[in-house]
């Protein structure tokens, strides 16, 4: 009796009891606490993943929608697919701007050698996927290869060289630098053959093509200047500095004004794009900077406007000779 007394009412064993009561209540605590992480983690967690795959939804939506405005701004009727359709237009020697085809297409010989032909003369051959075709050609049965026509033949930069040094003393071409703009190159092509220029110089990358809307903007001005297409934009201008032009570019951050320079020997005008301007690189290769001074609060030019103002006004010193 006395035993069961000690046992049940004796102090040690009391402690005990509520020490091993508080234990369990700090675990209970501890496993609530880690439940409620764990929850919070597998949330963050589902939270970040659903992040990711909308920020892949988004860059794809983005993607389509580039697609979109390229099929829309390059209207289909300048586009031709099918391997029998392109085969014609490649064998015909008709002026091409641009050419996509699949990896698989490529491999074919017939294709290999007339496509490397084509790239050859300054064609831009794009290998890409079957889908990105199907949306260029906006769904249609395009067996592995799609052809945008070119609305005017294109010549080299040896042969721009030469016949603006044949037809005047001091020739003038024209540059552009990544100006993708249809609307705007249309309407470069269309001041530089009015004000007199000699000649135009186009980049395959990152330049609008010599599309239907080029020509409709141009308004039969495409047929009567000289265009090259080059590979590579800085190269061509190293070949024209050892040809005796001067390269001149413009940008809006230059010191020296357009009004103020009045060189007279043959002359290379780079035309940037509205957004980015003229890249590092190729104002590096630039032997001038010019800015068009502007006296409203607007901060900049549209490409075409910039580009026939620096034409008018860098032609009068060439008129004086002439």
């Amino acid at each position: 009796m006395n035993r069961r007394t000690n046992n049940k009412f004796n102090s040690k064993s009391s402690d005990k009891s509520r020490k091993d009561y508080s234990f369990k209540k700090n675990r209970n605590n501890i496993d609530s606490k880690n439940n409620i992480s764990n929850k919070k983690n597998n949330k963050d967690f589902f939270k970040s993943r659903n992040y990711n795959n909308h920020d892949v939804k988004k860059d794809t939506q983005n993607k389509y929608n580039r697609d979109q405005n390229y099929i829309k701004e390059n209207n289909l009727n300048d586009l031709i697919w099918g391997k029998h359709s392109v085969l014609s237009v490649l064998e015909s020697n008709n002026p091409v701007n641009r050419i996509w085809c699949t990896s698989d297409l490529r491999s074919s010989e017939k294709f290999f050698l007339l496509l490397k032909e084509i790239k050859s003369k300054g064609v831009l051959v794009e290998e890409v996927t079957w889908s990105r075709i199907s949306q260029i050609t906006g769904g249609g049965v395009h067996q592995g290869i799609a052809l945008q026509k070119s609305y005017s033949e294109t010549i080299s930069l040896k042969g721009l060289i030469d016949s603006s040094k044949s037809t005047s003393s001091h020739p003038s071409l024209i540059c552009l630098d990544g100006i993708t703009d249809p609307h705007n190159v249309g309407a470069i092509v269309r001041s530089a053959e009015a004000l007199g220029c000699n000649g135009i110089i186009l980049p395959q990358r990152r330049s609008a093509g010599l599309t239907g809307t080029v020509a409709k903007v141009a308004a039969g001005a495409l047929e009567n200047i000289k265009i090259s297409r080059v590979v590579n934009l800085n190269r061509a201008l190293l070949a024209l500095k050892e040809e005796g032009f001067i390269v001149v570019g413009l940008s809006s951050t230059s010191n020296m004004s357009i009004s103020e320079f009045e060189e007279k020997v043959p002359l290379v005008i780079v035309i940037g794009s509205e957004s980015k301007g003229l890249s590092l690189l190729t104002q590096k290769n630039c032997d001038f900077l010019l800015k068009i001074p502007l006296i409203g609060k607007t901060p900049s030019l549209n490409a075409s406007v910039a580009a026939a103002i620096s034409i008018f006004q860098l032609s009068k010193n060439l008129s004086k000779i002439n």
